[in-house]
Formats: C-alpha cells, structure tokens, sequence
C-alpha cells in the first residue's frame, strides 16, 4: 500500500475506532442504573450482576473473535469490521429496550459474537505499518480510545438525566451510523496475496492460542500481557460501582471522570508515546509502563476523596506506554498472513481474561462491600489490579532476557 493511501487508512481506521468507542462510552455511566431498576437491588448485588453480564459478552468473544479473524485473513478486514460495527448496534437497541435483565443478556450475547471491531482493526494497523511506524500506529487505538472516552461517557452522564436507557438509544444511532461511514469510505487494507483459506481448526478459540505456540519467543509475553488484562478488570468492570459506593458518583460524575481517562490516555497515547517510545524503547516502555499501572491502582485503592481519584488516574493513564510496546514486540514476530490470526488469538486471551477477570473482581467489590463484611474495604480490586501488574512486569523481565540469552546479546 502506497504511503499516502497508508496515511488514509489509518485516518479512515481511527474515525471508525473513535466513533465505535463513542458509542460504548456512552452506556457505561447509566449501566449500573439500568440494571439496579431492572433488579431493584443494592450496589453490591448490582455490580455481581454486571460482572455475569461482561461474562456473557466475552465468553461468546471468545469463541468467535478467532473465527472473525480467520475470517479476515480470508475476505480482508473491510467486511468483518463492518459485520462487528453492525452486531454492536443490534446490541444498543436491545439494551435500549430489554424490558427484564434477561434481555441484557441477550444484547451482550449479540455483541459478544460479532464485537471484534477492535481484533480486525488491530490486523488493519498491521497490515498497514511499517517496523517503523507500527508502535505508533497501535498507539493510535489507544488514541481512539482515549477520545472516544472524553466525548462518550460525558455525553452518556447528560443524557442519563434523562433517563437510565436514553444513552442506549443514542449509542445504537451512533453505532450505526459509524456503519455506514465505514461502508462508504473504509479501503480494504489485506491485498490479496497476502490473504489465506479459512481453516477451521485455526478458528477455533483453543487452536488459535494453540497456534501462538509456533512463535516461542513471544509466548512469555503472552503471558504477560494475560497479567495485564486481568489487572485492567480492576478499573474496567469496578470504576462505578466502587466510586458509588465511597462517593456516591453520580452518572454525571462518572461520565466525568471516565472523560478525565480519556484525555490523559489520548495525551499519552495519541501524543506522548511517539516521544517516549523511541527514547526508552520497547522493553523499557514496557516495564516503566506497567510499573505505573500498579502505582496508580494501589493509590486508587486507598483514595480517600473524589479529587484523588482523578489525581492518580495521571500514573494510572501513564502506564499506558506498556500496551503498545507489547503489541509491537509480538506482532514483529509473526508474518503478514497471519496478523488477523495474531489478532484473533490476543482477542481470544482477553476474552478469556474476561471471563475470569470482571467476575473476579467485582465479586471481591461485593465481598468487601456486602452489610456482613468483616472488613470494608471498596478499594480491594485496585490492590489486588496492582499485585497482578508487578507480576506481568516480572514475567515480561523474564521472557525478553530469555530472548537476549538466545540470539547472544
């Protein structure tokens, strides 16, 4: 691909992420709400439910994220992203309207099948970037991501004054007009002699992680980066239910203070990253990155006021030099026709992580939040987020000096 249409792919790709992100943002302030009128329970008892929620969505990614990124290195990217755009509005109008939980369910089953909007744009930064450009190229996901949660969860906290399923609505409006932009203007990024045949028992969610055993030397990376997706269920499937619980947060102030998020990962990952990537290098923005994942989590923990929560969300939001450093170091290893594999498996991972991780977490939320508790203690999945962070970075310690041991470095 020529380096101006590379140019325009990755804007096409970065509008079609910030817009998808938009969308999910904007549910996240009122989803507690939404399902506390539907159960009429307390927060304890809402966030288990929102836990089992996140696990319906990622079981079902797991299953099929391989097979849309199989699936992609079959028929190009262009297809299964549009076919992920579309699943994920289907999954806003159910939301929008489930009358009982049961249907909440239903819209994350939905989404969990088709989401793997993220997976096949992470294949079209590869197929894109040079070695070059690749680290800042999936900075730019986090990019999208970031600003995506400046505009998404503010807009989501006002219109949630209006009613708990307001937002929904207008995320699957949004979701869907992203859809059409996308049909419309998004070039396909795999030509088609880089393009493979669909093999089922690559597709499968086991096989895909089966097959990263064919590159050794990123598969204790892998590990590490299991670490780190745990670790980030700490944040993402607790951040509002543990600051209703110690602040009473409003939807207006968790939209707020998810808005806060994402300026500083925009800052970092948009802006920062292409300074600090090239000066520390990959492996040092790895272990610098994770380290400040665990500092901001530990003081997240212990925060006493809602003023602190957004001062320690700028170590937090600085950790995220690890992300893109990572993706770097393992997609160099793996060739062209079969990124979207790559990509499928790491979905895959982080399905699997979410199937563990926000029920983990959000029952140790409960447990430490329930009336028996022998001790309360709200901030509980932050500390053990950091504890699972200075485990990651150990691990990442361990397989890139393996890897230096062996090439004689």
């Amino acid at each position: 691909m020529a380096r101006v249409h590379r140019k325009a792919a990755m804007s096409f790709i970065f509008i079609t992420l910030l817009i998808d992100v938009i969308g999910w943002g904007i549910i996240i302030p009122v989803f507690p709400k939404l399902i506390m009128g539907l159960t009429h329970k307390d927060i304890s008892a809402v966030s288990e439910y929102g836990g089992w929620l996140t696990f319906a969505y990622a079981i079902m990614q797991f299953v099929f994220a391989p097979v849309l990124g199989n699936l992609s290195d079959q028929y190009g990217r262009r297809p299964v992203l549009l076919f992920s755009l579309f699943g994920f509005g289907i999954d806003y109008l159910f939301l929008s309207f489930a009358p009982t939980i049961g249907w909440l369910f239903v819209g994350r089953i939905v989404a969990g099948i088709t989401g793997a909007s993220f997976t096949t744009a992470s294949a079209y930064i590869a197929d894109i970037s040079t070695n070059e450009n690749r680290t800042k190229n999936f900075g730019l996901i986090g990019a999208a991501f970031g600003l995506g949660f400046i505009i998404g969860p503010m807009i989501g906290g006002l219109l949630g004054q209006f009613g708990a399923r307001i937002p929904f609505l207008f995320a699957a409006g949004l979701t869907l007009l992203n859809w059409l932009y996308g049909y419309f203007v998004l070039p396909e990024s795999l030509s088609k002699e880089h393009r493979r045949k669909f093999e089922l028992k690559r597709a499968n969610p086991l096989g895909s992680l089966i097959q990263l055993k064919k590159y050794p030397a990123i598969s204790g990376l892998i590990i590490s980066l299991l670490f780190v997706y745990i670790a980030a269920h700490a944040v993402q499937s607790t951040w509002t239910y543990i600051n209703i619980a110690k602040f009473n947060w409003s939807e207006s102030m968790i939209g707020l203070s998810l808005g806060a998020v994402g300026l500083l990962v925009a800052i970092v990952q948009g802006g920062l990253i292409r300074f600090i990537n090239p000066k520390l290098g990959n492996e040092k923005s790895i272990y610098y990155g994770l380290g400040l994942y665990a500092l901001g989590l530990i003081l997240f923990a212990f925060a006493s006021q809602t003023w602190m929560m957004f001062v320690f969300l700028i170590p937090y939001c600085f950790g995220g030099i690890a992300g893109p450093a990572l993706q770097s170091v393992i997609s160099v290893h793996v060739p062209p026709n079969e990124q979207g594999e790559l990509q499928g498996a790491l979905t895959s991972l982080m399905s699997a992580t979410s199937i563990v991780g926000p029920l983990m977490m959000t029952y140790l939320f409960s447990f430490f939040t329930r009336k028996n508790a022998l001790v309360h203690f709200p901030g509980a999945p932050f500390f053990a987020g950091a504890v699972f962070m200075l485990v990651s970075a150990l691990i990442a310690y361990s397989a890139l000096k393996a890897e230096k041991e062996a090439v004689g470095v």
